[in-house]
């Protein structure tokens, strides 16, 4: 496959691969015989792994980390950590936006009654929903 179709299947652009192959962030790519670059499936795969890695915030650096230890064909333990290291962040930012959906949700469906109780004089500065307290708005409590 070439660059072009790449850069539309994945989302990268060509400069982003090219730049991508120069700094080890994915292995070299193999050249046909007029030496333009051809992707193989395994470098399809690798180029959906660093977008999803990427996407998600992994750093350039961990991702070149990534890459050269996959490259080098050695410690598995460590290439395994960063993927592990990554779950762990995108869960509790998972938590962190599902507390945010939550809250959203509240407040737009309480929204009338809300704005009904504070021009009634029912709710004021010092009588409000105390948000902080409410169980589904902790990331600690989140599943």
């Amino acid at each position: 496959m070439n660059r072009k179709d790449v850069s539309k299947l994945i989302g990268f652009s060509s400069d982003t691969l090219r730049y991508y192959e120069r700094i080890g962030v994915i292995p070299p790519i193999k050249r046909d015989k007029n030496g333009y670059r051809d992707y193989r499936p395994v470098d399809l795969d690798w180029l959906f792994l660093v977008k999803c890695l990427k996407d998600a915030g992994l750093s350039m650096e961990a991702l070149i980390e990534f890459a050269k230890l996959n490259q080098s064909g050695e410690n598995e333990p460590a290439q395994k950590a960063i993927l592990q290291e990554q779950l762990e962040k995108l869960n509790q930012k998972s938590a962190e936006m599902k507390r945010t959906r939550n809250l959203l949700e509240y407040k737009i469906d309480t929204f009338e009654d809300h704005i009904a109780k504070f021009k009634s004089g029912e709710m004021d500065a010092d009588h409000v929903d105390e948000l902080w307290k409410m169980d589904k708005f902790q990331v600690h409590k989140q599943k």
